[in-house]
């Protein structure tokens, strides 16, 4: 029988190591004992995975080959308090690298239904570590902050890189049984368990959170029993709204009849249609005034992470109006940096146009997409956004008043002409509504979708040739401004 110690905690290291020396000397499961070091703890100085008479300093095994959803469901159950946990993984890895390389997904196997339990219970206690840790401020400076809290599970360090992102410009500690985590702004350090008596007791901020919670309180919808499955009493002390809980459950009743005797009022629903109305009645002198109004407006699309104005000086000669913001111009804030604004790029440069000199936006100021697991795919978008929009692309084009506006795409020349026009009829010069000179070409992202390099070639030469055409029609204009605007 072979006996590996571990450290107290969540020893994935000691772990993994003890692991690949088994498998490589072909220990079977039922022969291996795994011993817990005593409370010393989480950060003892053990030496990771040792059996009994194993040099401290071993030859590292080579790595093992097992499917990602093994491995991460490993890291998330050593993580676990059963004692039988590294027995039940060791048990886990025998079997997949003996044959059963798919039993992860046999979900009716109750070996792997009881792994996937403890895996959701320590899901589900970060989870919970996440939702209901709450900083106090320690007296005196500098400014630190502290909580403590009591998880089921060895979740410490798998939980604190959520406080990282979230709290990064603050100093603070969390305090717990298992051990503690530090961050001092730069280095996340973790340390020995505390006490619930290390940690602060209330400061100045919690009285106004409590006040919130109040003020959001619905007392329609009370029910003990789902606070409660949502909020374990456990973790009661360490959350300061709940010593408002009880007395908003005593009062929800007299505080529901009163909602009902009185008289009803009809919501005022602020649409981004209503907003956009209000915007139009505003003298608008500049780009920069007519930009800093799109990026505080609401977008008609949801998900958008913000709007993204037009780009360039505002004596520019030439207007490139695109479709909308893709993924990577919704990120940025800035039009035509994604893919297909490389390409847009390259051919201004091929044809003899500086990028610097020309203004570049959009029919559509925010990105309309679908989530398809970690993607955004992008979205067309339809004839009513494009309508929706064209107020803040008219007050474009009036403030910089260009020789010519060329529309890439079919989006773009229907937010110019309000038609829907073929690009391969209407290609090339134009004349738009409202006075202005313009040219229809394809949208840069037509050349990226093409499927054969060769057509791809092919086309992009006939996009430069377009190019070099706006070039030169700007350049030859006898009168420098539109019509319209003169």
């Amino acid at each position: 029988m072979r006996t590996i110690h571990l450290a107290e905690g969540a020893d994935l290291d000691g772990f993994r190591h003890a692991v690949r020396a088994l498998v490589a000397e072909g220990v079977p499961p039922d022969e291996v004992a795994w011993s817990l070091a005593s409370a010393a703890g989480l950060f003892a100085a053990v030496a990771p995975g040792l059996a009994d008479g194993e040099n401290p300093e071993p030859t590292s095994p080579a790595p093992l080959r097992l499917p990602r959803a093994v491995a991460t469901l490993i890291e998330s159950i050593v993580c676990h308090r059963d004692p039988e946990r590294y027995a039940l993984l060791y048990r886990l890895v025998w079997r997949v690298l003996h044959g059963e390389r798919a039993l992860r997904e046999v979900a009716s196997d109750p070996f792997v239904h009881r792994l996937e339990l403890m895996a959701k219970a320590v899901r589900r206690d970060i989870h919970k570590m996440h939702a209901f840790v709450r900083f106090r401020r320690t007296a005196g400076e500098p400014e630190r902050y502290v909580t403590f809290f009591e998880p089921e599970h060895f979740i410490l360090e798998a939980a604190a890189p959520f406080f990282v992102e979230r709290f990064r410009a603050l100093d603070w500690s969390i305090l717990t049984p298992i051990g503690s985590a530090h961050w001092n702004g730069e280095r996340l350090a973790f340390g020995l368990p505390g006490c619930r008596a290390d940690a602060p007791g209330e400061d100045a901020f919690e009285a106004g959170w409590r006040g919130y919670y109040e003020s959001t309180f619905n007392p329609a919808r009370v029910n003990p029993d789902l606070m409660r499955a949502h909020m374990p009493k456990k973790y009661w002390q360490n959350l300061p709204e709940t010593a408002a809980i009880p007395g908003l459950v005593r009062s929800a009743a007299s505080r529901v009849s009163s909602m009902l005797e009185q008289e009803p009022t009809m919501p005022t629903k602020r649409t981004p249609e209503k907003a956009l109305e209000a915007m139009r009645d505003r003298e608008i002198k500049s780009l920069a005034q007519l930009n800093r109004l799109l990026k505080g407006s609401e977008p008609l699309v949801k998900g958008a992470t913000q709007a993204v104005p037009g780009e360039g000086p505002e004596d520019a000669e030439i207007v490139f109006v695109g479709e909308q913001p893709g993924d990577q111009e919704d990120l940025q804030g800035r039009p035509f940096v994604g893919p297909a604004g490389k390409v847009f790029d390259r051919a201004l440069g091929d044809a003899g146009l500086d990028r610097d000199r020309v203004y570049v936006t959009n029919a559509v100021k925010h990105f309309k997409f679908e989530q398809r697991g970690k993607r955004r795919i992008h979205g067309k978008p339809t004839a009513g956004e494009v309508k929706h929009y064209r107020w803040w692309l008219e007050k474009e084009l009036e403030l910089i008043r260009p020789k010519l506006v060329v529309a890439l795409g079919g989006t773009a020349v229907l937010a110019m002409t309000g038609k829907s026009i073929p690009i391969i009829r209407a290609r090339g010069p134009a004349h738009f509504p409202d006075g202005y000179d313009g040219y229809i070409t394809v949208h840069p992202s037509y050349l990226l979708r093409l499927p054969d390099e060769d057509a791809k070639a092919q086309a992009y030469r006939a996009f430069v040739a377009d190019m070099a055409r706006v070039r030169e029609i700007a350049a030859d204009h006898p009168r420098g401004r539109v019509a319209a605007a003169e």
